[in-house]
């Protein structure tokens, strides 16, 4: 009897050990290493200095290699310090990041669930995030716990799809980049498919804002400087200069009407400039200092943050410029406009609050990835570019639903979007990098990255033009 009460005891401490909440001491190591002062919780929740919580995943087939190391993370390759959404270790333990998903607290929702995952068990101790929802294909990791799972997370991540090719990319071919850097005064100039600048443009003032205009013209706005230079790319000469009251600062280029807005905030003005006559034809006063400059996709709308009181404004092009005050956000980084809504990021709050235009109602708000600095609307899709993690979460401006994540190949701090013109791709650069990305919109794919030389802070994309010496 006192045999069978031994074998008992044992079973109960093998049970105990496998589904413990307690750490292993060397998963503890691991992770402090990168994040000292990690708590690691009774209850097995792991809580990182900045708050994220990883839940350990226990499997079913403990593994003791040598020296413990990361066997398998989505985003793939990355490591424990870049704070992925999921790692396996060479043990075979899984932790697994909880995410904000469109309102709800969730954890990675991959279509192709790796064996180590699946066939594990969350600690039966744990107490875990308050709402928090798994994907139905997790289920078997819930052991006794009462946890809720559905199928739609909303966030669904296909980690079976092939990997694009990526060279070439055709829309690229034949183009050249211009590009301020922000370190110096020269506007420097890569022909596709190389890295280093072949040449630079000498300016005279530091770069404010660049734009194109038809593959013929550079618009370029300078700090203290109250000129508006225009560079003919034929023979990247200044053609004309065009003068302002005060100092010209932010550009948007209208092609459809023939025409480049340009904001002066000094004295809450936008300039509207003839790119046919390459002339000033008219001043718009407005309310506030504008920064955050957009123009909606269909060219009948302007936005703006006023940036004394974070008021965001609207300008109805079709409606003799009449001003709409939409209302007030914190720490604006970007406007857009889509399917009659407008969508605002906040970079400090890490948030992304929805406007309904007509009736200048506030339909809903809620977190998205980490330091939103940029946002591009493609028919129904709109792109979050995320700095921190550099990543672009994809919504649905059908559903208000975040579908897609992709993960840039690149280190740093992504900074813009810029659209590749007659295509669906658009590229990703980066202020500090030697990297850019080209993202396709239609497959919502990374199909390109690249090395490049130099910094971006602004970049235009033109075709390679045949300069006169």
């Amino acid at each position: 009897m006192r045999k069978i009460l031994t074998a008992i005891c044992l079973g109960l401490l093998t049970c105990t050990t496998a589904i413990g909440a307690e750490v292993p001491k060397n998963i503890q190591d691991f992770i402090n290493k990168d994040f000292p002062q990690t708590n690691f919780r009774f209850d097995g929740a792991i809580l990182l200095p900045d708050k994220t919580m990883y839940i350990p995943v226990n499997p079913a087939k403990i593994d003791t290699p040598e020296e413990l190391a990361i066997k398998v993370s989505y985003p793939e390759n990355m490591e424990m310090k870049q704070k992925p959404d999921m790692v396996i270790l060479n043990n075979n333990f899984t932790l697994l990041k909880v995410i904000n998903t469109n309102g709800k607290k969730t954890v990675i929702n991959l279509i192709d669930v790796p064996a180590e995952l699946q066939s594990g068990l969350l600690p039966q101790d744990i107490l875990l995030p308050k709402g928090l929802v798994l994907p139905e294909n997790l289920k078997g990791i819930i052991g006794n716990l009462d946890i809720s799972v559905t199928q739609d997370t909303g966030l669904r991540i296909n980690n079976t799809r092939k990997k694009s090719k990526t060279t070439p990319v055709e829309p690229l071919d034949g183009k050249s980049f211009y590009i301020s850097t922000g370190a110096n005064k020269n506007i420097q100039v890569i022909h596709t498919n190389t890295k280093n600048p072949e040449y630079s443009l000498e300016q005279d003032f530091v770069i404010n804002d660049l734009k194109a205009y038809n593959d013929e013209f550079l618009f370029v706005t300078y700090y203290d400087n109250k000129v508006m230079n225009i560079i003919s790319l034929m023979d990247e000469k200044v053609i004309k200069k065009i003068n302002f009251e005060t100092y010209p600062e932010q550009i948007l280029i209208d092609k459809n009407n023939k025409i480049a807005y340009v904001t002066s905030s000094s004295n809450s003005s936008i300039y509207i400039v003839s790119l046919e006559t390459m002339t000033l034809k008219k001043q718009l006063k407005i309310n506030g200092l504008c920064e955050k400059f957009t123009l909606s996709q269909d060219g009948t709308k302007m936005f703006y943050v006023d940036r004394n009181k974070n008021d965001i404004w609207a300008i109805e092009l079709d409606n003799n410029y009449k001003l709409n005050n939409i209302g007030r956000f914190p720490n604006i980084s970007k406007i857009t406009y889509a399917n009659g809504k407008i969508y605002i990021i906040s970079r400090t709050k890490n948030r992304l609050a929805i406007v309904d235009y007509e009736t200048n109602e506030y339909i809903t708000e809620f977190d998205v990835c980490e330091k939103p600095v940029d946002l591009y609307a493609h028919n129904d899709d709109l792109f979050i570019l995320g700095a921190q993690e550099n990543i672009v979460e994809v919504l649905n401006t059908k559903e208000d639903v975040i579908t897609d994540k992709l993960f840039l190949n690149t280190n740093a701090f992504a900074t813009n979007i810029t659209p590749i013109e007659n295509s669906n791709l658009i590229m990703i650069t980066n202020a500090m990098s030697g990297l850019y990305s080209v993202i396709d919109t239609e497959l919502k794919e990374v199909i390109k990255t690249s090395p490049i030389d130099v910094p971006v802070r602004t970049l235009v994309i033109t075709n390679k033009v045949r300069t006169i010496k």
